[in-house]
């Protein structure tokens, strides 16, 4: 549904098409609004209009009923109405080219990354952990980097965080970060994400990025749905970091394309207000950056939320495109709210914004649009264009023919557990009584000459002598069994 190298969103009271230059698309957007007001049908038709102009999209199926965009519509009622109202459109009922994906691996394709690609700040965040634990974190990622210990999944943590306990020589100059109080905390904090179920999240194969960005064999671009029905509620910072680290890998990876005709990727971020909730300072403003820069990285992001006010000033000063759906304002602050809302967006005199606000029905919003010169336009009462796919989730079975007939099928599909920091540290911890042994033998071999040398003096002295030598042994032997132990406690064999 592309015209004129414009993303259309839908027509003015006039009936005209109202829309943005695709080039201008990086220039990130948001679409807000009550529940039930129509944010999910407009991230649909959105989703739709960049596929068709070849773009990629990226986003979290939060409801379940976004992956319809892999059926085609059957538009009837009010909707078949609105088509009608249209006909510049070139309405046609067709499906778009769907890729699922779950970290659960139940209803899509696994999705995966590792420790070390998210790293210490945004796991940390994942965690929630104080200072000092943030602190234990770093230090022991500093040593896997150091020691060449791959961090793939949580057992490898585990098993280095346990290793490290017992060896802390190992540490060097950051010693005193890791106390048993707050590797115990880790631990404890890693095992409540397991229970989470996040441990799926972190393994190999882990996401090539540039298999979000292939087009589809038509020219169109592929769409990435994340199933994210039980990740926002049962465990929302899990969902948070892995979109906070797509953005980041992103943004590292990705070369500067400066301002190119259109972008490559389209990201779509619902329930938005779990990026920023309890998100420490350094990541927020880390992420703050990252939405400043990427869009000359050629993505641009969409944040879904119900108000603006979920979004950090920084972020909404960097939104090109805004589509406000419905607001309620009842009591004193959604009024404060409403007002700030409104004063978002340029003024059209031919209406006041504060008033329309609360007036708009379902399908209907303020848009606020960027002119080709990047300035932005005067807000305009928008009704929104249907999606050409179903308004409506995919059944079992087409998601199970979906998933089949993938272009990615079976690349991700089977994980792979090959050697890292777990493996290897039991490795040293199986090799440490052949290392200990010859200490043992020197020990064994003094304590023999020992017990000479006292039949030779004889008497209560000798006697006290091979007591004396043997309590040393017995130490030394059971100080050898506990490193060992803890050693191979560190860490859990996956299930």
């Amino acid at each position: 549904m592309q015209h004129v190298n414009q993303i259309i969103l839908g027509a003015d009271p006039g009936g005209q098409p109202v829309g943005q230059a695709i080039g201008l698309a990086n220039r990130h957007g948001l679409i807000a609004g009550a529940t039930g007001t129509g944010k999910t049908v407009t991230l649909q038709h959105l989703a739709e209009a960049f596929s068709d102009a070849g773009v990629a999209v990226f986003a979290a199926d939060i409801k379940g009923d976004l992956c319809g965009l892999g059926a085609a519509g059957q538009p009837q009622g009010k909707v078949a109405e609105r088509i009608a109202s249209m006909p510049w459109l070139g309405h046609r009922p067709q499906a778009y080219p769907v890729l699922l994906w779950d970290i659960d691996a139940r209803t899509g394709h696994p999705l995966r990354t590792t420790l070390s690609e998210v790293g210490p700040l945004l796991l940390g965040n994942l965690l929630e952990l104080s200072d000092s634990q943030q602190s234990t974190l770093y230090a022991a990622f500093k040593v896997a980097d150091r020691e060449g210990l791959l961090l793939l999944d949580l057992k490898d943590l585990k098993a280095l965080l346990g290793h490290l306990r017992e060896h802390p020589e190992l540490l060097a100059e950051d010693a005193a970060l890791m106390t048993a109080a707050s590797v115990q905390a880790l631990l404890r904090r890693l095992a409540g994400l397991e229970q989470q179920g996040a441990e799926a999240l972190f393994g190999e194969p882990a996401l090539q990025l540039q298999d979000l960005l292939q087009a589809d064999a038509d020219g169109r671009g592929r769409i990435h749905l994340l199933d994210a029905r039980r990740l926002v509620h049962e465990a929302p910072k899990v969902y948070a970091t892995f979109l906070l680290w797509l953005l980041a890998e992103l943004f590292e990876q990705l070369p500067e394309r400066g301002d190119a005709e259109q972008p490559l990727l389209a990201l779509f971020f619902d329930e938005a207000h779990l990026l920023f909730s309890g998100t420490p300072k350094a990541l927020q403003e880390r992420l703050e950056q990252v939405v400043r820069l990427i869009r000359s990285k050629g993505v641009g992001v969409y944040f879904v939320t119900q108000s603006p006010g979920d979004l950090p000033d920084a972020v909404l000063a960097q939104l090109g495109l805004r589509i406000q759906h419905g607001l309620r304002a009842f009591t004193a602050r959604e009024q404060k709210a409403l007002r700030a809302v409104a004063e978002g967006f340029r003024p059209n005199p031919a209406f006041d914004t504060r008033a329309v606000l609360t007036e708009l029905g379902i399908g209907e919003a303020l848009v606020g649009t960027l002119q080709d010169k990047g300035t932005p336009a005067q807000v305009q009462r928008v009704m929104i264009a249907p999606p050409q796919s179903r308004i409506g989730p995919l059944s079992d079975a087409e998601r199970r023919m979906c998933i089949a007939g993938s272009p990615l099928a079976g690349r991700y599909d089977q994980a792979i557990d090959r050697e890292s920091a777990y493996e290897r540290l039991v490795a040293r911890a199986v090799a440490a009584p052949e290392v200990e042994r010859a200490p043992a033998e020197k020990v064994e071999r003094q304590g023999r000459f020992s017990d000479k040398a006292a039949d030779l003096l004889g008497g209560l002295a000798g006697q006290a002598m091979r007591n004396a030598m043997r309590q040393a042994a017995n130490q030394l032997g059971r100080e050898l069994v506990r490193g060992l132990m803890g050693s191979l406690l560190g860490g859990r064999k996956r299930r």
